[in-house]
């Protein structure tokens, strides 16, 4: 039987407004006032730190690189977001869903797998990690060669600022490990990243999925997941064509429904959708 819960869809929304939004969405459901509720959006270009990151060894960002450093409290190490990669809170009451936090991360792998299925990509767990990986060509016949996404970044002054708080973190499987050889040769491609955190049985924090944006940060600006031999894909270079966040968010909101058991009901992204004001309906008024 489906719950009935809320979405937003927000588009690009700066980390720290995003991250407040996803906390007075959580004391909301833990209290019961509001429905679980799902935000779906972008981030500029933001390092996000997690609470197992080891900054000096990991962080390795070039002076003039104009990308912000968030430290957060999520579970998990650091990594990357930028516009072209489909970012996915849910707020959930694990009460309902089971009350098991490794399940609930399986569960956010399964909705990841079945979105990458929409477009007849074949991504893969991977024993003892998180999130979302391919290991062999993606769509038969389409080389990684062939293009069709982005492949360079901008690079302009870094940004600090930080955004933590401490409860009780997760992402549970992250053990560090080496990665396994892909089939064919090379290392496994991680095309979406997990980090979660969960605070008396309420979720924050949740998935990205890189859709169509310049990898390269993944592996020159910090060791992502604190993977050292991790390569990065993105939907876009699998298929060999652009692709945008809007192709794929459809498919994103019908999976993390079907795998959680939600009706989702959309919510409009500016003030007077029902919730209190925010400090994002202020930005998003102002576009």
């Amino acid at each position: 039987m489906s719950r009935g819960a809320y979405l937003m869809s927000l588009g690009l929304v700066p980390y720290a407004e995003a991250l407040a939004l996803q906390r007075s969405l959580a004391g909301a459901v833990s209290q019961g006032a509001i429905p679980e509720t799902v935000i779906f959006l972008e981030h500029p270009p933001v390092v996000t730190v997690g609470r197992r990151t080891e900054t000096e060894l990991e962080l390795h960002i070039p002076e003039d690189a104009e990308v912000e450093i968030a430290e957060t409290d999520r579970g998990g190490k650091s990594t990357f977001h930028a516009p072209g990669q489909l970012v996915c809170y849910p707020i959930l009451d694990l009460g309902n869903h089971g009350k098991d936090v490794k399940r609930y991360v399986r569960d956010l792998e399964e909705a990841l797998l079945r979105t990458l299925a929409a477009f007849e990509i074949s991504g893969e767990r991977i024993d003892g990690l998180t999130g979302v990986w391919l290991t062999r060509s993606a769509v038969p016949g389409v080389s990684l060669a062939s293009g069709g996404g982005r492949d360079s970044a901008d690079a302009r002054p870094v940004r600090h600022s930080t955004v933590q708080r401490r409860e009780r973190s997760a992402e549970p499987g992250s053990a560090r490990r080496e990665p396994h050889a892909a089939r064919g040769g090379g290392p496994p491609r991680k095309i979406a990243s997990i980090g979660v955190h969960v605070s008396r049985w309420v979720t924050t924090h949740g998935y990205a999925l890189n859709v169509d944006l310049d990898p390269a940060p993944f592996t020159e600006w910090i060791t992502a997941c604190g993977l050292e031999d991790a390569a990065f894909t993105t939907m876009a270079r699998e298929l060999g064509r652009p692709l945008t966040t809007d192709d794929v968010r459809p498919s994103a909101i019908d999976a993390i429904a079907d795998v959680f058991g939600l009706e989702l009901e959309e919510l409009p992204a500016d003030e007077g959708s029902g919730l209190w004001p925010q400090p994002i309906h202020a930005s998003l008024a102002s576009r």
